[in-house]
């Protein structure tokens, strides 16, 4: 996204870029030249070399993107978080893979809009975009086997909430961040970050994002081997659970979750126990799963191959893992291939 002055400011800038008044930046070269097809020694032609020590220094082009900046308005905040959905859409049904110059991006035009934005009224609403988006792009990382990028996703967007002063984002990020130590095999510190979070949520949390921090924390208290403290979070997280089918979290759009994601989630965390309950919940899951959620899908597999495995049903377990392997080629899953490699050498 091009970074440029309200247009007052521009009908100022051309007049003393025409009467070289003011050297033409290297922000506005850029986007001068293909506009007009020009070269640099055209477009520079007869412009002196002396140039102010104040300009030399780079005050003119600060001001430029602290000026246009100024122009980040509701609608334009919008915009950043409309691209943040779609890529979000894209993202749960095509896998992260084919997006990462986009959310690379798209990051990077949240950053420079939040680092020129000098006033709170301005800086507050582009925080709250970054954060979701960061938060995207950290999980989409992660899922990719990027596992560095997620770390520091996951930062920018704790940073960001902060900025915004939005606790449930700060949550969200923090709780999501707790995956990247369970995979790094920490699981025990991801137990304790995830706690954090709901700390950090509070009472200001809505009910659908505290189910959420719940069932997050059971799956992490089942991967570190605390089946007692699992089994307290998942009937903490069905009791927050709004009812109904509706699954959006209307005060944090990055949450999905219902009474049918929420048995998929029980069904994981219960087959990481060994539990026999797990595949019930699993099945149930399954009934109820949104076709759109392709990487979502491919996890569920997963975890009915491994529930079946458990019990030693090995046809079941393979039929599970190879509906699982064709999703996650579709989604370039790494963090599913992986999996999948590990159930397979269990058959």
């Amino acid at each position: 996204m091009l970074s440029v002055a309200s247009t007052a400011s521009l009908r100022v800038y051309v007049s003393e870029w025409e009467n070289g008044k003011r050297p033409i930046s290297d922000h506005y070269a850029q986007i001068i030249r293909p506009l007009f097809g020009v070269t640099d020694a055209e477009l520079f032609e007869g412009q002196s070399s002396e140039t102010p020590t104040v300009e030399a220094d780079g005050y003119a082009d600060l001001m430029d993107r602290i000026d246009s900046a100024r122009n980040v308005r509701l609608s334009m905040v919008k915009t950043f978080m409309d691209q943040t959905e779609l890529l979000r859409t894209m993202d749960r049904q095509m896998g992260a893979a084919s997006l990462v110059d986009q959310m690379t991006g798209h990051l990077a035009a949240l950053e420079d809009a939040l680092t020129f934005a000098v006033l709170p009224d301005t800086r507050r609403p582009v925080a709250l975009a970054l954060a979701g988006a960061a938060t995207l792009g950290a999980w989409q990382a992660l899922d990719t086997g990027s596992v560095e990028r997620a770390w520091r996703n996951y930062e920018l967007g704790k940073r960001a909430a902060q900025e915004a002063e939005e606790p449930m984002y700060l949550a969200h990020a923090t709780a999501e961040q707790a995956y990247v130590l369970n995979e790094a095999g920490r699981p025990e510190m991801a137990v304790q970050l995830v706690r954090e979070a709901q700390r950090l949520a509070g009472k200001q949390a809505s009910p659908r994002l505290r189910a959420w921090l719940y069932a997050a924390e059971a799956e992490l208290c089942a991967k570190a081997g605390l089946p007692d403290d699992c089994k307290r979070a998942l009937d903490d997280a069905a009791a927050c659970l709004p009812t109904g089918e509706e699954a959006r979290d209307p005060d944090m759009l990055s949450i999905f979750l219902n009474g049918g994601h929420l048995a998929r989630w029980r069904g994981n965390v219960l087959s990481l126990l060994g539990d026999d309950d797990a595949l019930t919940s699993l099945y149930t899951g399954l009934e109820t799963a949104d076709p759109t959620f392709v990487r979502a899908t491919s996890g569920l597999r997963c975890d009915l191959a491994q529930a079946h495995l458990v019990r030693g049903e090995l046809s079941q377990a393979q039929e599970h893992l190879q509906q699982a392997r064709l999703l996650a080629n579709r989604t370039g899953s790494v963090r599913h291939r992986r999996r999948i490699e590990q159930l397979t050498r269990k058959l």
